[in-house]
């Protein structure tokens, strides 16, 4: 034993407390240390700059509904790793470490319920889920979603989230932009309005399809919107991009957008807006 380890033996030293990770959550933006409980009950929104952290549909439709009260949907059935594709990894192991993350079938999950009293269904994408992408899972459940809308008669409302299409599936995930599209096509034959919540991310094929075809567009503050990356953008016209572009702040200003509503309101305003574009049918 050295003299180092004597003299440390013979010191009343207190063993260091270690404190688990899962406590404290940094804000991205401001850098400020939260405590993760009292982030997680104000909705994963920084109480010091405001910045809204990135939520799964758990955490969504407890916020969303009346008493958090709410019936999820039976996620569709479709073909897993129809290209049987493989890149450093295969496909198949992937989807099966994103399900084992995030306790989900696939990045997008429905659920019924009452917003103020006003039945909705509400769909939810998951970032967390492949980076929200948009596959066949993502379009048989967002078709699974309209059609329990249009059964209920009550307005079907999506919360995007997404880095694009799932190229793992090829064409096929490509091809469920038209099929988005038709779906909503039905929900508006029906009378049946579409409303859109555009979250941080929302970008790629998702933007190109049913993410900017609501009935009414809204977008949390500092969602990035857009559908190729500002520097792809830079790159391809040669002309620098003003700041903040591709912000929900920016898009509202240039008519993209209807509204951008703080995390803390939304339940209120979509209340507001069903109230407003179901009141024929109510009456």
């Amino acid at each position: 034993m050295s003299w180092i380890d004597r003299v440390r033996q013979s010191l009343p030293f207190v063993a260091k407390r270690e404190t688990p990770d899962e406590l404290w959550h940094k804000c991205p933006s401001c850098g400020q240390m939260l405590f993760n409980k009292e982030y997680e009950e104000n909705q994963s929104v920084c109480p010091k700059c405001d910045h809204h952290g990135r939520i799964g549909p758990v955490e969504r439709f407890d916020a969303l509904f009346d008493g958090g009260i709410h019936t999820l949907l039976p996620m569709p059935t479709v073909r897993e790793d129809p290209l049987k594709f493989r890149d450093t990894k295969r496909y198949a192991d992937r989807i099966k470490a994103a399900r084992a993350a995030t306790g989900e079938t696939d990045a997008l999950m429905n659920a019924r319920g009452l917003i103020e009293g006003r039945r909705a269904v509400v769909g939810v994408q998951d970032f967390a889920f492949m980076g929200g992408s948009m596959g066949l899972g993502v379009g048989a459940s967002f078709l699974t979603g309209v059609e329990a809308a249009i059964a209920d008669l009550c307005p079907y409302i999506i919360f995007t989230a997404a880095g694009g299409a799932r190229m793992q599936e090829g064409i096929l995930s490509l091809m469920q932009m038209p099929k988005t599209t038709v779906a909503i096509a039905k929900l508006h034959e029906a009378g049946l309005p579409y409303i859109v919540v555009m979250t941080d991310p929302t970008t790629g094929g998702v933007t190109a399809s049913y993410a900017m075809l609501g009935d009414v567009q809204l977008a949390e503050p500092g969602a990035l919107i857009g559908f190729a990356g500002q520097r792809v953008i830079e790159s391809t016209i040669r002309e620098k991009l003003p700041e903040g572009f591709q912000r929900a702040e920016y898009l509202l200003d240039h008519g993209m957008l209807d509204m951008v509503v703080h995390r803390h309101r939304l339940r209120a305003e979509l209340a507001r807006l069903i109230a407003y574009l179901c009141a024929e049918r109510a009456g």
